[in-house]
């Protein structure tokens, strides 16, 4: 325990220290790992587990992933369904970039 802190809830700590919670550490990672799946960083694993949404439908971002829908609860848990929400809330700006390190930069300044 950090002194001074003690007092704090744990989000205050978090804040008062500058880092980030589990969930958003967990979000990070699992959205670099999208990036390097669809750009191609990962071509054997990679290939089919996203499908890109149909053109007309994207309201001019031609990078958004189609969403499959399940009836089974547990399928929703499934990293690829998941994500692609996430995905999609991303703004054109991010999701167009070239590299892994422009998609950090430009993801963190959010």
């Amino acid at each position: 325990m950090i002194q001074g802190l003690e007092h704090l809830c744990y989000d205050e700590r978090l804040r008062e220290m500058r880092l980030f919670s589990l969930e958003e550490s967990r979000l990070w990672g699992d959205l670099f790992a999208v990036f390097q799946y669809l750009k191609g960083a990962c071509r054997k694993d990679g290939q089919n587990l996203y499908s890109k949404a149909c053109c007309d439908r994207t309201r001019g971002c031609g990078f958004k992933l189609k969403e499959v829908r399940f009836i089974l609860d547990i399928r929703k848990k499934f990293f690829t369904v998941k994500m692609v929400k996430q995905w999609n809330r991303l703004p054109r700006k991010v999701v167009e970039v070239t590299s892994l390190a422009t998609f950090k930069a430009s993801w963190m300044a959010l």
